[in-house]
């Protein structure tokens, strides 16, 4: 029964567009996670993470009626924002996973911006989605329906961490027209346009392919109260894994895997099995084209054990126009782990957004 308890904590630790696993080798961590965790000169002790307080909350349905959990943060200043920045998170996290960028650009003021956060369905807050509609393309309808229902005009800058960005990826490739007429900006951060989890990375945690994943998998519809027992049991081994799979080689605050592992112990097993097959042929290389009208952004660190670097290169080839950004020593959670990098960036992307662009101005890649 340890076994599977490790294998199941193994499962539970998925994060961003990685599906389903948390290496049952984090085992070897817990002395060292248990040291960490005792340090009290952490820069972090004060900050309320993931609890910072919305201007206002509201519920959208989804085409298909799930509900989705949505929040809007107004600018400190008071200022009437210029654009609304919509930040859609990735994988088994919810929107609490863009703390640092939440709490820094509601104190811009050149330009001041409305921020538009919301819980992706059977994630967070929001309602649970069938398996039917576990999909990529309903999250873009999700994202579609977001806009409609709270941002049904002004300028838009969209910003996605990992399946948020393929979720942003998915709606450029269904809905050309609103980027054409309302998306400024676009930010794609820590994710992929395609070649996640394929056949050919069978060992992957992120493969449909996976036969411990499958396993865990059909034991979560057979039996969904013992996993999720299960992987509380084996609590240690996923919060070693996160630390392991989540971020770079770098130290790193044990208050911000405390975060992560919130957000993921809240996504059930069956939930983070269910998304497998989309996650696992997703391929949106020609939607990018769609986003030749936009400003672009794209960040990646280059310790990212989940989307590797290569991904964020991958797409840039693929685009005529943007900026990438290269971060040095980071994981797959940039935006927590070096968020004064990312935050900097996107406040140069919403800057650039924020200026009306004619179709004569010539752009190029900015590589930083």
């Amino acid at each position: 029964m340890s076994a599977l308890w490790k294998t199941v904590g193994w499962a539970g630790g998925v994060l961003g567009a990685a599906a389903t696993g948390v290496a049952v080798g984090a085992a070897a961590h817990r002395k060292k996670v248990s040291q960490e965790r005792r340090k009290t000169d952490d820069p972090l002790a004060g900050e309320p993470l993931g609890e910072l307080r919305p201007d206002h909350e509201s519920t959208v349905a989804a085409d298909d009626g799930v509900p989705l959990s949505v929040e809007e943060v107004l600018p400190e200043s008071g200022a009437d924002p210029e654009l609304t920045v919509v930040l859609v998170h990735g994988f088994a996290l919810d929107r609490r996973c863009w703390h640092f960028q939440r709490r820094d650009l509601a104190k811009l003021e050149d330009p001041p911006v409305r921020q538009v956060l919301y819980d992706q369905r059977s994630h967070g807050r929001s309602g649970r989605s069938t398996a039917e509609g576990s999909t990529i393309e309903q999250l873009a309808h999700d994202l579609d329906a977001v806009i409609r229902a709270v941002v049904p005009d002004g300028p838009l800058v969209l910003v996605g961490h990992s399946m948020g960005g393929m979720t942003i990826m998915a709606l450029a490739e269904s809905r050309p027209e609103l980027f054409a007429d309302r998306v400024r900006g676009v930010a794609l951060v820590g994710t992929a346009a395609g070649a996640v989890g394929g056949a050919g990375l069978s060992k992957s945690v992120l493969s449909r392919y996976n036969p411990v994943t499958l396993g865990v998998g059909r034991l979560a519809g057979i039996q969904p109260g013992f996993v999720e027992w299960a992987r509380r049991r084996a609590d240690k081994v996923t919060w070693g894994g996160i630390r392991l799979l989540a971020f770079g080689d770098r130290k790193v605050s044990p208050l911000l895997v405390d975060l992560m592992e919130k957000m993921i112990n809240q996504t059930s097993v069956k939930v983070l099995t269910e998304f497998l097959e989309t996650l696992g042929t997703h391929n949106r290389y020609r939607a990018l084209a769609g986003l030749r009208h936009c400003e672009v952004l794209v960040i990646s660190g280059d310790a990212d054990r989940l989307t590797p670097f290569s991904h964020a290169e991958r797409m840039a080839e693929e685009m005529p126009d943007g900026e990438l950004v290269r971060a040095p020593g980071a994981g797959h959670m940039v935006m927590l782990e070096q968020p004064g990098l990312v935050t900097g960036h996107l406040i140069g992307l919403i800057r650039r957004s924020a200026v009306e662009q004619d179709g004569s101005r010539r752009r190029w890649w900015r590589r930083a």
